[in-house]
């Protein structure tokens, strides 16, 4: 006789039989599918860190299917059998069950990236795959993910270590908007200039968004794009001189602990 499965560990997803169904393997959720386990899914993404246009409604749309599908190429360096479908299957949600927060929490329980590139301490790591943001404090403490948008592929958001050159208020970013683009918003309320470690010019920042149902996806000029929220919070936390690491996913190998010093 077939083995049951193992029950769902996370309060988030505990009694409900829609959930229960697809960690069995006898559903598989996707578009069209509603109910209070899609509803469940979709706010545990949100609270990891995940763009969610339009926020948890209990309905599988295209934005649930983008959160997810980011959340999978998350999940895939961790939980080999995730496959990047947009799909809730068994794996998916068993990957889901062991990462995400306790209710009522945000953030992420384990897989995190490291507050130091190359033996430096950041303040922010964008992993680009998985289109998310990560704010740390000075000691290297996690404050808050947020999702983003970045390059599209012919104008692509290079990796490596940048750091803050300088911090434009609503008034700057809204000039620099209508005098490059004829756009007053386009760049949302907020932008942080990013230059390399070394001192030359990336033509990249970040910056707020005029179009935040675009979250989650590859569709700038190479700028890392986040809500407008979300970009008041960065340019609150960070100041010029402050290290940004830009890597396609959060085990990067140039992500890790601190070099001694002797």
């Amino acid at each position: 006789m077939p083995v049951p499965a193992a029950p769902l560990a996370n309060a988030r997803f505990t009694g409900l039989p829609q959930l229960a169904d697809v960690a069995s393997g006898q559903q598989v959720l996707g578009p069209g599918s509603q109910g209070a386990g899609v509803l469940a899914i979709q706010s545990a993404l949100l609270d990891m860190g995940f763009a969610l246009h339009g926020g948890p409604d209990s309905r599988y749309g295209q934005h649930t299917t983008r959160a997810l599908r980011n959340f999978q190429a998350h999940a895939a360096r961790t939980f080999p059998a995730v496959r990047p479908t947009g799909t809730l299957d068994a794996a998916t949600l068993r990957a889901l069950d062991a990462l995400a927060p306790a209710p009522g929490a945000r953030g992420q329980s384990r897989a995190l990236p490291s507050a130091f590139y190359d033996g430096q301490p950041v303040r922010v790591v964008v992993a680009l795959r998985e289109h998310r943001t990560f704010l740390f404090d000075p000691e290297g403490h996690l404050v808050d993910i947020f999702p983003n948008a970045t390059g599209a592929a012919a104008t692509p958001t290079r990796t490596g270590l940048k750091v803050v050159r300088a911090k434009l208020d609503q008034a700057a970013a809204e000039a620099a908007g209508a005098r490059l683009w004829n756009d007053r918003h386009v760049f949302g309320v907020r932008i942080l200039d990013l230059s390399w470690v070394d001192g030359r010019h990336s033509g990249e920042e970040l910056h707020g968004t005029s179009a935040p149902a675009l979250l989650g996806t590859d569709v700038s000029h190479g700028c890392i794009r986040h809500s407008n929220e979300a970009v008041l919070v960065l340019h609150d936390a960070l100041s010029a001189g402050d290290r940004v690491a830009i890597v396609e996913h959060v085990d990067d190998p140039h992500l890790g602990v601190p070099v001694p010093v002797s």
